[in-house]
């Protein structure tokens, strides 16, 4: 079965920027990806699938975090990162790609990452400022960036920090404690310079 899909959703939270870099990694990874994509469409398993279990690999880093121990949750975390770059390249290798589906995604990337970040907060690896601001800058982009594209006017570019996050929690908890604060006040002020940005154009076209 060939479920390859030509129609992507239009319906994104990417940057113009951002545009031409995805379109060439989506190619990338449906040909890096396409045994495992044949194997699952095969077995009847879809993106939503894939989706939903990346929600739960990520949710369950809390518990394992503060519970069991940070490597399980660390495991689990990466997971969850492998498991949302499939559900995409799968949901158009089944001709399934909706701005639904899309939609869902990023929904799911942001609670994990909230939740993440609640989770190290409470631990003591986050402060509170830092992490809340970076929590609420972050949603905040996200969501300009939605209605810009709606609005035909894509940020020209973003930066996206929560891989960089993600490896930095690591970072503070094995190797350089305390570190963690400093990476997140750096996302913070350039998330609140987007968030400026992005405020500015929505109400100039109103």
């Amino acid at each position: 079965m060939n479920g390859k899909n030509t129609d992507d959703p239009k319906v994104t939270c990417y940057s113009g920027g951002e545009a031409g870099f995805m379109a060439w990694s989506q190619g990338l990874r449906a040909a890096l990806l396409d045994p495992l994509l044949h194997a699952l469409t095969w077995a009847h398993v879809t993106a939503n699938h894939i989706t939903v279990a990346s929600l739960l690999c990520g949710l369950a880093f809390v518990p394992a975090f503060g519970l069991v121990a940070p490597w399980l949750a660390f495991s689990l975390l990466f997971l969850h990162v492998l498991l949302d770059g499939l559900d995409g390249p799968l949901a158009r290798f089944r001709g399934t790609a909706s701005d639904r589906g899309s939609f869902t995604d990023t929904m799911v990337d942001q609670l994990v990452v909230s939740v993440v970040m609640i989770a190290m907060i409470h631990s003591g690896h986050a402060g509170l400022w830092p992490g809340s601001l970076y929590i609420f800058f972050y949603l905040l982009v996200v969501t300009f960036a939605f209605i810009r594209n709606a609005l035909k006017q894509p940020y020209s570019w973003l930066l996206r920090p929560r891989f960089i996050v993600f490896i930095w929690l690591m970072v503070d908890v094995y190797l350089w404690p305390g570190t963690l604060d400093w990476v997140l006040w750096a996302a913070v002020a350039v998330l609140a310079l987007k968030s400026a940005t992005g405020f500015w154009v929505i109400r100039r076209r109103m």
